[in-house]
C-alpha cells in the first residue's frame, strides 16, 4: 500500500510548494520557470561560497527526517555544464565545479542542535576537482555518481583502529591499498561512476529496500548497493561550489573552487513510499 507519494514539487508554475525548505547562501539563486527548478550560481571566486537547494527536512530534528525503505524516487535532471570525467583535468575548461545532486541524506554536521553523526546517504552525488573522496578502491574521487554512504553502522566502529594504522602505513611506504580497502569500510561506500552526460534530461531512479538500494538512468541499471542505511533521510537537491578531500594518505580538507556561470534544473520529483 502507498503511504506517501509527492509527485509534484511546485504549487504554481512559479512557486514551489511549501514541502521545500528554500535555501540561497551566497550568491546561490532559486528560480521555476515552467515548471522547471533552476538552481544558479554565477561566476564566484575561490574563497566565497554559494549553494542554491531545496530540501523537504527544514527545520526538523534527525529523528523526524521523512524518508525511510522501502521506497522508489524518480527525478529528471540537467546541468549547464558538463561534468568532469576521468580524462578531466582541475584546470579543464568549461566544467561543473563545485558539488550537485539530489537523494537522500542524513544531514549529518547539524547546526540545529542534533547530535554530529556520520553521513548517511543514498544519492546521485557530484563533485568535480579538486573534490577527492576516494572512498572506493578502482574509482575516483570525484565525478557523477550513484552512491550509498553507510557510515552509522556496528562494523564503521571496528574499522576506525584498522583505517588509521592502514593510513599511516600507506605515509610511511606509499602503499595506500591497505588504507582504501579500510576507508571503504569505514564509510560504508559502494558506488558507480555515470557515464551519462549532465547536460542532457536523464531520468534518474532510486530504488531504496533495507535489502538494497537499487539505481538506473533511463531505465539502466547502473548500481546494486546491499545492505544501505534504513535510518530516516531527508531529500535534498542542491548546486554549490564547494570541495572535499578525504583520501587513502589521510588528507583531509574542505574548501571553495571558483567558478562560472553554471546551474543545475530538475523539471520533476516523484517520491513513493510503500
Amino acid at each position: 500500500m502507498v503511504a506517501t507519494v509527492i509527485d509534484d514539487f511546485i504549487q504554481t508554475t512559479q512557486t514551489l510548494h511549501s514541502r521545500w525548505t528554500q535555501t540561497c547562501l551566497g550568491a546561490g539563486v532559486l528560480t521555476l520557470e515552467d515548471s522547471v527548478l533552476r538552481m544558479a550560481i554565477p561566476a564566484v571566486a575561490q574563497g566565497t561560497y554559494a549553494d542554491a537547494q531545496i530540501d523537504d527536512y527544514g527545520t526538523l530534528a534527525r529523528s523526524d527526517f521523512p524518508w525511510h525503505p522501502p521506497l522508489r524516487m524518480e527525478v529528471r535532471a540537467r546541468s549547464s555544464h558538463p561534468a568532469a570525467t576521468p580524462a578531466s583535468t582541475s584546470r579543464g575548461p568549461h566544467l561543473l565545479r563545485g558539488t550537485a545532486g539530489f537523494g537522500f541524506w542524513n544531514y549529518p554536521f547539524s547546526v540545529r542542535g542534533d547530535i554530529l553523526m556520520l553521513p548517511e546517504a543514498v544519492w546521485f552525488f557530484y563533485a568535480s576537482p579538486p573534490s577527492n573522496m576516494a572512498l572506493v578502491p578502482g574509482i575516483p574521487g570525484w565525478g557523477w555518481k550513484a552512491q550509498v554512504i553507510h557510515s552509522m553502522r556496528p562494523g564503521s566502529f571496528f574499522a576506525t583502529l584498522p583505517t588509521a594504522l592502514a593510513t599511516g602505513w600507506g605515509l610511511t611506504t606509499g602503499n595506500t591499498r591497505p588504507a582504501g580497502r579500510w576507508l571503504q569500510r569505514l564509510s560504508g561506500a559502494q558506488e558507480q561512476l555515470l557515464t551519462v552526460p549532465m547536460t542532457t534530461w536523464h531520468t534518474y531512479v532510486i530504488e531504496w529496500t533495507p535489502e538494497a538500494a537499487l539505481f538506473w538512468v533511463d531505465g539502466e541499471p547502473v548500481l546494486r548497493a546491499p545492505n544501505p542505511p534504513t535510518r530516516p533521510l531527508g531529500f535534498v537537491a542542491w548546486l554549490d561550489n564547494q570541495y572535499a578531500i578525504a583520501t587513502p594518505r589521510g588528507i583531509l580538507r574542505f574548501g571553495t573552487v571558483a567558478c562560472e556561470d553554471e546551474w543545475f534544473e530538475i523539471d520533476s520529483i516523484h517520491i513513493e513510499r510503500f
